[in-house]
């Protein structure tokens, strides 16, 4: 179950700006978030993986471990083909290997010399990295940025069948809370900054502030 908070107490511990992986976690897992279909949404929280319901794995499919953001992209779960939001729960060791394996999307955010050496990276890897700005509950962009992870082949085959180690129907909790955008009773999952290993941070461009404050459970979804 998702742990959660009130927004106005939940902005207290995010920075204002900065590319940061916001999330919510424990020692040994994280928690991301997709929007899908009803078909493929039952069918990946009765199964507890993908693959039933028309779930392609010929695609790219994209992560996110930012509640707001996804609530962004899918329009607190009104947007077509996005009407069903999952909260999937993944091993961290699982997510620091993803992070380890990304290429960024762009050429001018890669950091890599050339474009060729970027369009090498590409060839080589399933993982694809984008840094977004974030948004508030209304919609607004915000000076932070926000991270996705774009899986897929094997990448996505393994995400699909292996790695989920929860995966749970959050759509309930999402139309209550987009009801609630603008007031001071709007809930949200307690996300906090995810402390990276050094290597990793350097490599997706990540600013740290130091270790996440102790997540503070308020009640469950």
């Amino acid at each position: 179950m998702l742990q959660l908070e009130p927004y106005t107490h939940a902005l207290s511990h995010w920075p204002p700006t900065g590319q940061h992986i916001l999330a919510q976690f424990d020692a040994d897992t994280i928690v991301v978030y997709q929007a899908y279909n009803p078909a493929i949404a039952e069918a990946a929280v009765a199964d507890q993986r993908f693959g039933g319901g028309g779930f392609s794995l010929g695609r790219m499919s994209w992560i996110k471990p930012n509640f707001l953001w996804m609530m962004y992209r899918c329009g607190w779960a009104t947007k077509p083909n996005q009407e069903r939001v999952l909260a999937i729960r993944l091993r961290r060791t699982t997510f620091d290997a993803l992070l380890r394996q990304t290429v960024a999307s762009s050429f001018s955010a890669s950091g890599l010399p050339d474009e060729g050496a970027w369009r090498d990276a590409v060839a080589a890897s399933d993982v694809r990295l984008q840094w977004d700005p974030d948004h508030a509950p209304g919609g607004r962009a915000e000076a932070r940025r926000a991270i996705q992870l774009g899986v897929r082949k094997d990448m996505l085959r393994q995400f699909a069948y292996e790695w989920p180690v929860r995966i749970e129907d959050i759509t309930p909790f999402v139309l209550e809370q987009g009801a609630r955008v603008g007031s001071a009773e709007l809930m949200v999952p307690v996300e906090r900054v995810l402390p990276l290993a050094p290597d990793i941070a350097a490599h997706i461009q990540a600013a740290q502030i130091g270790a996440a404050p102790q997540q503070l459970e308020r009640r469950d979804a």
